[in-house]
């Protein structure tokens, strides 16, 4: 096993390497407060039965989650997607008996709406058929907790006297990101969970004491195993495409101190200057009254401050972009966004559709839709200071992306409840000539909106603002959906005064058309006596 533990501090919190302790196959520190980012990387062997056996049937497998609270950013841990469980896969073999749904079931629980992936993944567009950057098949699920993948590591890996894995397993229901990785090139599994910040209360079960709001730093290296340890802070790199990093950094077992270092490397995600980045925020919700054709809104704080990322390479171009992942519920007319009108697009502050895949039929209802929904990634438009925009300069920048909501199966109630993520927003810009983006250490692939721009394209992510309200903080949109009430009326009831309906409709329009028909029969009857009589 292989193990890389990050701690990235504020400059504010600066560490004194005089206050780690290490030790032959030990690593000590108290009172830490940083980002976390914990990365194991396992080999087959190591992995539970059912979890190994599978694996070996995949080409890859990509699976990322995040959850339905907000949570800050930290360089170099940039990233966003929408709260959920987000799946990348590709099998070994097309056309292979696959049982990735059975496994889901087990790992992230029975609620999952997952037949096969045949039946319940997409197809996402690639923008390359020969330099693929995403996987063959996506999945998403608005899963919103990890107790069931927590339940299934405490089971399945941590035997039952290991304190040390069952706290950090516990730990778990408080990440704001968990990844799992896998191709069948390393044959290795890497399993990484990101914390933006130190829990409110961490308890070390084997020195048996409490520390608030710190991390605890207990970090131990077995005799097989590589463990690195990385405590740093970032600074200004030189390059403006480049992310730097320094700090220290201490291989458990085999250094007896820690060694300084300084690194900087190219990344594709950014974060914004402090001047920019309290500007840089949306929030989402929904028009009222929802209805059947709800309009979603992504509201910018200061219209004026809606710009490009002043920290960019000199030269470059960006674009506004929104990336939706829609549950199969609810959906977007790609038709009316694909006319490029340009009415249409100031009306609603949108531009180019750039992609769009799923589930996208206008008539289906949601109860015979087997696909798990669809995605979209849409340009948007900033204020350019004209002057019909003049007047919202100072003002909140509203933009509105009409959407559709599907029937929804009839129920004792005239009203069902659905959710919906919310998207992410971010400013994606072309990088320098000559600018390469090898994989550095910390980068995170796979994402669903990356693989859809070219491999020289950096992303500058806003930050979701959701504002305090019944839910305080859920980065997810809750809407009404009018359904058919069966206490109301039962389905065979309507099924029956449909058909009747139909049938007098037809019995109308023939008795209707009865008069045209006489009469023509008549005419056609008096036609050859009126030619003899000539």
């Amino acid at each position: 096993m292989r193990r890389r533990s990050t701690y990235v501090t504020h400059p504010s919190h600066a560490v004194n390497p005089a206050d780690i302790q290490v030790r032959q196959r030990q690593l000590l520190l108290g009172a830490l407060k940083a980002a976390r980012e914990e990365r194991l990387t396992l080999g087959l062997e190591e992995l539970p039965a059912e979890i190994a056996e599978y694996l070996r049937e995949c080409h890859e497998l990509h699976v990322r989650w995040a959850p339905e609270h907000p949570y800050n950013t930290t360089t170099p841990f940039l990233s966003r997607i929408s709260p959920g469980l987000h799946i990348q896969y590709t099998p070994l073999h097309q056309g292979q008996v696959d049982r990735l749904c059975n496994l889901l079931h087990r790992v992230f629980g029975k609620q999952l709406r997952c037949d096969s992936p045949d039946a319940t993944f997409i197809s996402p567009p690639l923008i390359s058929e020969r330099f693929a950057q995403t996987s063959s098949l996506q999945y998403y699920s608005l899963l919103s907790s990890l107790k069931h993948l927590v339940a299934y590591i405490y089971h399945a890996v941590c035997a039952q006297n290991d304190l040390q894995c069952l706290h950090t397993v516990s730990l778990m229901n408080i990440a704001d990101s968990v990844d799992f990785d896998y191709d069948s090139i390393s044959h290795a599994l890497t399993f990484t969970v990101f914390w933006s910040k130190q829990p409110p209360v961490f308890y070390d079960p084997i020195g048996d004491f409490t520390t608030l709001d710190a991390w605890n730093l207990d970090v131990q290296s077995g005799k097989d195993d590589r463990v690195e340890v990385g405590i740093l802070s970032a600074s200004s790199a030189n390059e403006p495409s480049d992310l730097q990093l320094s700090g220290f950094l201490t291989v458990v077992g085999e250094d007896d101190h820690p060694k300084a270092t300084l690194f900087s490397f190219p990344s594709r995600h950014h974060s914004f200057g402090p001047d920019q980045a309290r500007f840089q925020k949306y929030t989402v919700s929904f028009d009222t009254p929802t209805g059947l054709h709800p309009n979603l809104r992504i509201s910018f704080p200061s219209a004026g401050s809606l710009t490009e990322p002043k920290n960019k390479p000199p030269g470059t171009v960006c674009a506004l972009q929104t990336y939706l992942t829609l549950p199969s519920h609810i959906f977007a007319d790609k038709y009316a966004f694909l006319s490029n009108d340009l009415l249409f697009q100031k009306l609603h502050h949108v531009g180019q559709l750039h992609s769009i895949a799923g589930e996208t039929d206008l008539e289906a209802p949601d109860y015979v839709v087997k696909k798990w929904g669809s995605t979209m990634l849409l340009e948007l438009q900033a204020p350019n200071g004209s002057a019909g925009e003049a007047g919202a300069a100072n003002g909140v920048w509203d933009v509105t992306i009409p959407l559709h909501l599907r029937y929804l199966e009839p129920k004792n109630g005239s009203s069902s409840e659905v959710e919906m993520p919310w998207p992410i927003v971010f400013w994606a810009c072309t990088a320098e000539d000559g600018t390469k983006f090898p994989v550095n250490p910390f980068d995170r692939i796979q994402l669903g909106f990356e693989g859809l721009f070219g491999p020289r394209t950096m992303f500058y992510h806003l930050d979701p603002a959701p504002v305090k309200g019944d839910a305080p903080g859920r980065l997810v949109e809750r809407i009404s959906v009018p359904v058919l009430n069966l206490k109301a009326a039962s389905p065979w009831s309507i099924e029956s005064l449909t058909i009747l309906a139909i049938a007098l409709g037809f019995l109308w329009v023939l008795l209707r058309l009865k008069p045209m028909f006489g009469r023509r029969s008549t005419g056609n009857n008096q036609a050859p006596t009126t030619k003899k009589r000539q």
